[in-house]
């Protein structure tokens, strides 16, 4: 369970960040940041890190206990939040083409 709410709170920080983006279509927009109409694995975990680096104060790429919400759980490193990400992604991208489609980001990973 802790690690479900520390989870959300990495990823879901971007969501609540970004209070403007109001349908998938914008996620898409903000994600793509080479404008192809599809995200790839480096913007989804760019866009999905912004959290991680808000709460990393000490920039030293993890957060230690003091840096996580409540002060409490285990220090997560930023290779284990990008590999979070990337098996995340993995399970969103459906047709295994490697980027996520506007349809693949509305829906829920598998």
């Amino acid at each position: 369970m802790r690690s479900c709410l520390l989870l959300f709170a990495i990823a879901g920080l971007p969501c609540v960040a970004e209070a403007q983006v109001t349908a998938t279509g914008d996620y898409l927009a903000r994600m793509d940041t080479d404008r192809d109409g599809r995200v790839s694995l480096a913007e989804y975990q760019a866009w999905m890190s912004y959290a991680f680096e808000g709460m990393d104060r000490n920039r030293d790429g993890v957060l230690s206990v003091d840096e996580l919400p409540g002060g409490r759980g285990k220090p997560v490193t930023r290779e284990a939040h990008l590999a979070q990400l990337a098996e995340r992604f993995r399970r969103q991208d459906v047709d295994r083409d490697g980027f996520l489609s506007a349809k693949e980001l509305a829906a829920p990973p598998q």
